[in-house]
């Protein structure tokens, strides 16, 4: 058992991760790590290759199920650091994290204008049971399946819903198939769906995301694209797939997804980067985007700084805000893992996070403040230390 918090005047966190094959197996060792009295909230991050059935009947078993969220990832992180194929999680004491829950299904059709009602009705709900914090003790989480491409739209809604309060979250995966990933919520599989918890506690936190990217020289538009697939079918007048070849100085015949995890577009949002990743090459020659892309918007092929570097200085600001943190829910782009993979820098980035006492999965997207982003860590940081 992995107890973040012994201290009785810091929040009260368990914590676990399993590697077990079947669902039943690791779901039963992750409880054993996990459970505690008076759990208020369980959050589990699982392969999409554990059966859901099986699932489902051991998170019954274990937990009440009306506490209990998560979703299908593309690799997890937790107290071993990162893992594929395998489950981790955390709970956290009721009197340490008070919340509203709910669920959007059917996204595909999703609403802004009922998105923002919905996220207002729930903001709403838990101010009026939580009249002792300030407003700055509340913050929005949310899980949405990564293959639903409406993050944009969602989080926009959530965001403008939840009026100023801080929301960071993460899209659901399927471990690189991309066929179908999964939210778990009150113990039953959803996708096509979102979620959103919106929380309040004594405890200092802070929303935060980092990036190890920023814009290169050259620039590039795209002339070509079906916006609602996500997928660009031509850069600067060629065949997107042969003009980002040329771009990155590689043969068509190289290009794969380690290759999309270390060059990456950027687009320039004010004075912003944000990072426009690709998922994959389509039967036809097209790029297909994990973020939203259309005719005219102006790419850069990114320059990559050191990942662990900026991790590091990331957390340093983490801790100068809010002490260590007891926890850190993260949300950490796949393409992030395959980059320190394919640089032999895996252990390394996973040890630092699990010293972090970093919680939470590797992602097709996040999300940080009504915007959907690629190839960033996004996180919420809980301290030790309580509110004044």
């Amino acid at each position: 058992m992995v107890e973040r918090s012994a201290d009785l005047a810091a929040p009260r966190i368990q914590c676990g991760s399993s590697m077990q094959e079947s669902a039943e197996a690791a779901l039963e060792e992750l409880a054993d790590s996990v459970s505690q009295p008076d759990m208020g909230l369980v959050v589990l991050f699982f392969s999409s290759h554990y059966d859901r059935d099986g699932l489902a009947k051991a998170v019954g078993k274990h937990f009440d199920s009306s506490k209990v969220i998560g979703c299908s990832t593309a690799g997890e992180i937790g107290p071993l650091g990162y893992t594929v194929g395998g489950m981790t999680g955390f709970s956290i004491h009721r009197d340490d994290l008070q919340f509203e829950l709910g669920l959007i299904t059917q996204v595909s059709q999703f609403d802004l204008q009922a998105g923002r009602l919905f996220a207002h009705k729930l903001r709403e709900n838990l101010q009026q049971r939580v009249t002792h914090l300030p407003p700055d003790a509340f913050f929005g989480f949310m899980l949405i399946d990564g293959l639903s491409r409406r993050e944009e739209g969602v989080a926009r809604a959530f965001h403008d819903g939840l009026g100023g309060i801080p929301l960071m979250g993460g899209s659901a995966a399927d471990d690189l198939k991309f066929k179908e990933s999964w939210i778990l919520y009150e113990g039953r599989f959803v996708k096509n769906a979102a979620l959103l918890l919106v929380s309040a506690t004594p405890f200092l936190f802070h929303v935060f995301k980092t990036q190890h990217f920023v814009g290169g020289g050259e620039r590039l538009v795209v002339t070509g694209a079906i916006p609602r697939q996500r997928d660009v079918t031509e850069i600067n007048g060629c065949p997107a797939l042969e003009e980002y070849a040329r771009c990155v100085g590689l043969s068509v015949s190289q290009l794969e997804a380690t290759v999309f995890a270390s060059y990456p577009f950027v687009v320039r949002i004010g004075h912003t980067d944000f990072v426009r990743s690709i998922q994959k090459i389509n039967s036809d020659g097209s790029l297909r985007f994990f973020c939203a892309i259309e005719e005219g918007v102006v790419l850069r092929v990114a320059n990559g700084i050191d990942m662990l570097d900026n991790l590091t200085s990331a957390l340093e600001v983490v801790a100068q805000r809010i002490g260590e943190p007891a926890l850190i829910i993260g949300c950490d782009c796949i393409l992030r893992h395959l980059e320190a993979r394919a640089q032999g820098r895996l252990d390394h980035v996973g040890r630092l996070l699990s010293q972090s006492n970093v919680v939470g999965f590797s992602t097709y997207g996040e999300q940080y403040r009504g915007l959907h982003v690629n190839q960033t860590f996004t996180g919420i940081a809980i301290g030790s230390g309580r509110r004044t």
